[in-house]
């Protein structure tokens, strides 16, 4: 007589799987690792980031079903890089809970749609919007109520500031609108903030929850140039930024690791958008932390108790170095060597194989001293510029 054994009670041969193999999926590499933890990465190709330090690979795209099913066969939990993932074909393996966070719990946040519904549905507020689909069929008297400028922004895919447009006439408007599939897109009211602030946290199986500090984001034609942490917050707007995460990831039984960023200003806090992954805005965390971001998912997913976050510092500025033009005067390596040699520099290369104009590169952090937040932030704006007169930012 011979039995069979359960594959879900076989030890497979990887703690986690990552699908995607970009500079997120190098850091949650890279935590994993520090927790003696074996790693698989699915993307597309072996000189991806991830790929110098995950323990085996999968070359192929991320969303690619037969390699999903490979990955999954090799690890005990999958995790994911980013959002753009096919929930509707995942769904269709057999699991085992093996993804974290949820597919379920993931849908609502993988467009800019569902994400808006969703904020509306638990009353959290957020910038006025409607998807342009809804928008053709106002009246004219209902559009008058939509004042310019506007911002449009893609429903799917867009980050770093690709995917968002700002529209300035009611003739941009119908020219764009001519020129686009209407049902990929969505208009918001235009915000007039003061700051652009974020909020990275994490939830775990048993409901707990841990903040990062709430920062303050720079940004630089839409692109997030700095980060310095902590911002400068108040007891009420904290407690109320708590609440909001608190709401979304209880609302949705999320587990695992979720950013939100805010507008603020002269009409409150107001959710932008939300990332349900790791987000570049607590990149901060790995030096300034008492455990990273990626050390909060990679934790959670593996079924080690994630410590609790603590700042470490006063605070810290986190700078993005991103890809320049082809003719510019100084390599990447005398870059990367001068910027080394700043005091106090904590420089975190992605090892991609080509600059290009715009690409994420690497990033910097540095720990402040300063015991107010305007003597952080004037020690920021020193670092700042010793940082950009190595390596500018190519969105002056």
């Amino acid at each position: 007589m011979s039995f069979k054994q359960n594959i879900n009670n076989i030890k497979k041969h990887y703690s986690l799987g990552i699908i995607g193999g970009g500079q997120l999926a190098l850091m949650l590499t890279e935590a994993a690792k520090n927790r003696g933890l074996k790693v698989c990465v699915q993307t597309k190709s072996s000189s991806d980031p991830a790929c110098f330090k995950a323990d085996y690979v999968i070359e192929a795209d991320p969303l690619e079903i037969k390699s999903n099913k490979s990955l999954i066969n090799e690890c005990e939990k999958i995790i994911f890089e980013n959002e753009w993932i096919n929930i509707d074909e995942l769904n269709l393996i057999d699991t085992n809970n093996i993804f974290i966070p949820s597919l379920e719990a993931i849908k609502p946040l993988v467009d800019r749609i569902s994400q808006k519904k969703l904020i509306d549905s638990i009353n959290i507020p957020c910038p006025k919007w409607i998807s342009i689909k809804d928008f053709k069929s106002l009246s004219e008297e209902e559009m008058e109520n939509w004042s310019f400028p506007l911002m449009v922004k893609s429903n799917k895919g867009g980050y770093d500031g690709k995917g968002n447009t700002k529209i300035h006439t009611k003739e941009d408007l119908y020219s764009f609108l001519t020129e686009n599939n209407s049902n990929e897109w969505l208009i918001e009211e235009w915000i007039d903030y003061e700051n652009e602030l974020a909020l990275v946290g994490s939830r775990d199986h048993n409901g707990n929850i841990r903040v990062f500090p709430i920062v303050e984001t720079f940004q630089s034609n839409h692109v997030c140039d700095w980060v310095l942490s902590p911002a400068s917050t108040d007891y009420d707007l904290n407690l109320f930024a708590l609440n909001i995460f608190s709401s979304i990831v209880n609302e949705l039984n999320y587990v695992g690791v979720l950013g939100i960023e805010f507008f603020y200003g002269v009409n409150g806090l107001l959710i932008n958008e939300i990332a349900p992954r790791t987000h570049n805005s607590a990149h901060f965390s790995i030096e300034a932390c008492s455990s990273s971001q990626f050390d909060q998912y990679v934790c959670i997913s593996s079924g080690i108790t994630p410590p609790e976050i603590k700042m470490n510092c006063e605070g810290a500025i986190m700078i993005n170095l991103l890809g320049l033009k082809k003719d510019f005067p100084t390599s990447i390596e005398t870059r990367v060597k001068m910027l080394s040699e700043i005091n106090g520099s904590n420089l975190h290369l992605y090892g991609k194989s080509s600059e290009t104009l715009g690409r994420k590169m690497a990033h910097i952090t540095f720990l402040l001293k300063g015991k107010t937040h305007l003597e952080r932030y004037k020690e920021s704006k020193e670092l700042l510029t010793k940082v950009r007169d190595i390596w500018p930012s190519p969105n002056p």
